[in-house]
């Protein structure tokens, strides 16, 4: 274990532990646009520097590890005035559209700046006027906007596997982008949006949540419905209605990730082709009708033929595209009340 000094505040932690992680276990808020505890360090944004004392330079604290009885300062002066020549070079070349950009309110960019007074660039010279990749319907690219923090490559390649997006390019011409610069649907993208969650700025968009703002919307966690893995995600709720998802970051299963399933078909909520009340043939077409008229049909036939026959008679076909707790509750049914071993599920590849 190690001591040092945070701040004015004494801890203890373990060897190895980063300064940023230390200060985090203190509730000291240490500002960084490219951390995500889910990905290796990349030190890329350089905005979580820090003051060590009898150190002649400001050190990053996610990419320094806690020595014994170092005295860190987290806001001094020379790390403040820093941080602020940080974010003008950031806003140099950087679109200033807050009013109208979707990530405003959830911009760390915007944050930072607003927590820092920096509010336009003192620095001249040429801009990036790249093409907004808008074509999707699924993520809308802005690269103008990004600030190369490197997450979204990180996070598609450690996390996802996918090494769909990576950096090219040098200097003034670096930017992220795909293979040959094809578009993310003939990509190896799967459109798992992980890159769209891990985006500190408005350079990537999730396209279903465009035209409502963060503070417009509430966020209800529940458990995706796709598969049996048990995903927790959150449901972004506008005027009674859903618009899109975002992933629960603190979902034990997931733990922040999900896949194009769960993060962009919610829309089949509002299909015009889901059915959304029971059908029973009659007279050789199917019709509306209510739930205890057809759940009674379905208990009196399968009764019905249990009876006559017996269980074994039965055969039950379950789906890969419910719930786990779902999927248990069919075979519970089948071997209880059905009375028979005859159950299936479409996932058996």
């Amino acid at each position: 274990m190690i001591g040092l000094t945070i701040d004015g505040r004494e801890t203890v932690v373990a060897e190895g532990t980063s300064i940023l992680e230390a200060a985090q276990d203190l509730g000291i808020d240490v500002p960084t646009l490219c951390y995500d505890e889910s990905l290796s360090v990349f030190g890329a944004c350089r905005m979580c520097i820090v003051e060590i004392e009898g150190q002649a330079n400001l050190k990053p604290a996610c990419a320094t590890a806690c020595a014994e009885g170092m005295v860190v300062q987290t806001e001094s002066e020379a790390v403040v005035d820093a941080r602020r020549v940080l974010l003008d070079l950031l806003l140099s070349d950087h679109p200033l559209d807050c009013l109208t950009c979707e990530q405003a309110g959830a911009c760390k960019l915007q944050d930072y700046c607003y927590r820092y007074g920096v509010d336009h660039s003192s620095f001249a010279g040429e801009q990036k006027c790249l093409t907004i990749d808008d074509t999707n319907h699924l993520i809308e690219r802005d690269p103008n906007k990004c600030i190369l923090c490197g997450k979204c490559v990180l996070v598609c390649e450690e996390v996802q596997g996918t090494d769909a997006i990576s950096f090219v390019g040098r200097g003034f011409d670096a930017k992220v982008e795909t293979s040959f610069e094809h578009p993310l649907d003939i990509s190896t993208c799967r459109f798992c949006g992980q890159c769209v969650d891990m985006c500190p700025t408005g350079a990537l968009t999730n396209v279903q949540l465009k035209g409502t703002r963060v503070w417009d919307r509430e966020t209800v966690t529940t458990t995706c419905p796709f598969c049996g893995t048990g995903c927790n995600l959150e449901l972004n709720v506008k005027d009674g209605k859903v618009v899109g998802v975002t992933a629960a970051k603190d979902a034990v299963v997931n733990q922040g990730a999900l896949c194009v399933k769960g993060r962009f078909h919610t829309d089949l909520i509002y299909s015009d082709k889901r059915v959304t009340t029971p059908l029973i043939r009659r007279g050789g077409e199917l019709q509306p009708a209510s739930w205890d008229e057809a759940l009674d049909l379905v208990a009196s036939r399968l009764g019905g033929i249990r009876d006559e026959f017996g269980g074994a008679s039965i055969g039950i076909f379950s789906s890969a595209r419910c719930t786990n707790e779902d999927n248990w509750a069919m075979q519970r049914y089948v071997r209880a009340a059905i009375r028979s071993n005859n159950i299936d599920h479409c996932a058996r590849t």
